[in-house]
């Protein structure tokens, strides 16, 4: 992908024709990834959680892997990248899931690209999501102590995602006049 053979992309599914990729206008990606050490062992998923990743491309909040593959993505695309060391967590790592030095894999599929959402009440930027993302992962740790399975944590995750939508979706409705075209031109 990069030329230097830091990061490899092998095309497991691809795109439909006329699929949008990401832009300089569509610049945030919703992701569904699975990442694991070349031994196989898994570190991360999102698949697990059930909850897609969205990242802002150009902010650097994301692997240089990352920030190098998802331009070459299409919408429904499922590819499986290999990067070095230097494209991922470099000699330092991310202990205690990731060893200094370590090539990582990934699956990744892109399942959409969109502009940022605007204004104050509904903004959705990277950094909430990787709010949101450290907070589901702390939610999976509680929930194996306490017992929940993870398809029950899961579906509990999904009912949360749908109710803060809902409440964004009526938070803008009411910014903008009760969403029956007031104010538009």
């Amino acid at each position: 992908v990069n030329g230097d053979g830091g990061v490899v992309k092998y095309t497991l599914r691809a795109a439909f024709e006329g699929a949008e990729s990401p832009s300089k206008e569509l610049y945030v990606c919703v992701v569904h990834y699975v990442g694991t050490l070349e031994d196989g062992t898994q570190f991360d998923s999102s698949r697990d959680d059930g909850l897609p990743f969205t990242v802002e491309l150009g902010k650097h909040r994301v692997i240089k892997a990352w920030e190098a593959v998802l331009p070459t993505m299409k919408v429904g695309e499922l590819c499986r990248i290999k990067c070095t060391s230097a494209y991922g967590y470099g000699d330092a790592g991310s202990p205690p899931d990731i060893p200094g030095g370590a090539s990582l894999i990934f699956e990744m599929e892109l399942m959409a690209v969109r502009s940022m959402l605007k204004g104050p009440d509904v903004d959705t930027t990277a950094a909430d999501d990787l709010k949101r993302l450290e907070e589901l992962r702390i939610q999976r740790e509680e929930s194996s102590l306490s017992g929940l399975s993870a398809r029950e944590e899961a579906i509990k995750r999904k009912e949360d995602a749908k109710a803060a939508a809902a409440a964004r979706l009526a938070n803008k409705g009411q910014k903008k006049g009760g969403g029956k075209g007031k104010g538009k031109k």
